[in-house]
């Protein structure tokens, strides 16, 4: 059998493997604030969560942030090196996901992916194959997903406050803990719509790596297609990943986002998520790999600020932010490192 093609396999099982990773690691942006208002058990919320974020696919039919993804590095398909590029960007992904679960920090598995995929093509090509306006796009959206997300969950909070002012605190709080079944739910969708279709564009580029008679004669892209097999078996497997990694939860991290920046109350969470999804649905549109954990942490201090800027708890914050500004950098020193194992184990490029 042919080496190349046993790589191309390992490559996309660790592409899954990473959505799994991916769910597992997020789970806490789409069930945080839902757990700590206590509208669900721990247990239940994950599946809530976890079947929203599979069915997405049903409402984005639209891939641009696969797209985008799979261009992150110019892949030349008559150099079949570039496969090893990205499994040594995957890699570098799943490691700085793997550590910073274990710490307890809400990074964005989006964000160590980009830098594991420009860290591994610095690596073996330098500056050159980097498609340096989707790093760009994407960099910006470091900053502005939270502060989009703080805007849209404050202005929401805001006209709550302003529509149900002579409602009691019961009765507010027994519609909303209805109502943020809804909004967690259209937070799952966002979260399964953008951080999903990463995945598929990893397996794109890996495909359009290898360049296979095959795929080269099908013109490989993904479509939303009953006519287009192949591209609906990538797209369900990265769903299912990600659902299966959602469904997984990641305890740790839920502590942080639900019970440690803010005190939230069901109509906060309400706000929050529905502020999170609505800018998720926004970066999913223009086809932009936003971090869905930028996005519900700037909602969830956006929805706190309302009450008090004293309510935030500004260490925390800080610690979180921090977190953001390593992770590309991060992941991409780890995927350069792991691309130079291969390298030597391949006997070089």
């Amino acid at each position: 059998m042919d080496t190349l093609f046993i790589v191309i396999v390992i490559a996309i099982i660790v592409a899954l493997a990473f959505d799994v990773i991916n769910g597992f690691h997020d789970a806490a942006n789409s069930i945080a604030t839902v757990v700590s208002t206590r509208v669900l058990s721990p247990r239940f919320a994950v599946l809530w969560a976890a079947f929203f974020n599979f069915t997405a696919i049903f409402v984005f039919h639209e891939l641009k942030v696969a797209n985008t993804i799979s261009k992150i590095i110019n892949i030349n398909s008559s150099d079949q090196a570039f496969v090893y590029v990205v499994l040594a960007g995957l890699l570098g992904a799943i490691f700085w996901d793997i550590i910073t679960w274990w710490w307890g920090l809400p990074t964005s598995s989006s964000h160590a992916l980009i830098g594991g995929l420009a860290g591994s093509g610095l690596a073996y090509k330098g500056f050159e194959v980097i498609n340096w306006p989707i790093i760009y796009k994407t960099v910006a959206f470091i900053p502005l997903a939270p502060l989009i997300g703080l805007a849209m969950a404050f202005v929401i909070m805001i006209a709550v406050y302003w529509i149900f002012k002579k409602w009691t605190p019961y009765t507010i709080d027994v519609l909303f803990r209805k109502g943020q079944l809804v909004s967690a739910a259209l937070y799952s969708l966002g979260h399964g719509a953008n951080d999903a279709q990463k995945t598929m564009g990893v397996i794109l580029a890996i495909l359009t790596a290898y360049n296979s008679t095959y795929w080269s004669k099908h013109q490989l892209s993904l479509d939303f297609s009953m006519d287009n097999i192949e591209s609906l078996a990538i797209i369900f497997s990265c769903q299912i990943a990600i659902a299966v990694g959602t469904a997984l939860g990641g305890w740790k991290i839920v502590k942080t986002m639900g019970m440690k920046l803010t005190k939230l109350k069901p109509v906060h969470g309400f706000c929050a998520e529905t502020g999170g999804a609505l800018t998720t649905y926004l970066a999913t549109y223009l086809g932009i790999p936003v971090s869905t954990t930028h996005t519900i942490a700037g909602s969830i201090v956006g929805v706190g600020m309302t009450t008090s800027m004293a309510g935030i708890k500004w260490k925390i914050a800080t610690r979180i932010v921090m977190s953001w500004i390593v992770t590309i950098p991060a992941a991409a020193l780890v995927a350069a490192i792991c691309f130079w194992l291969i390298s030597l184990f391949h006997n070089g490029f």
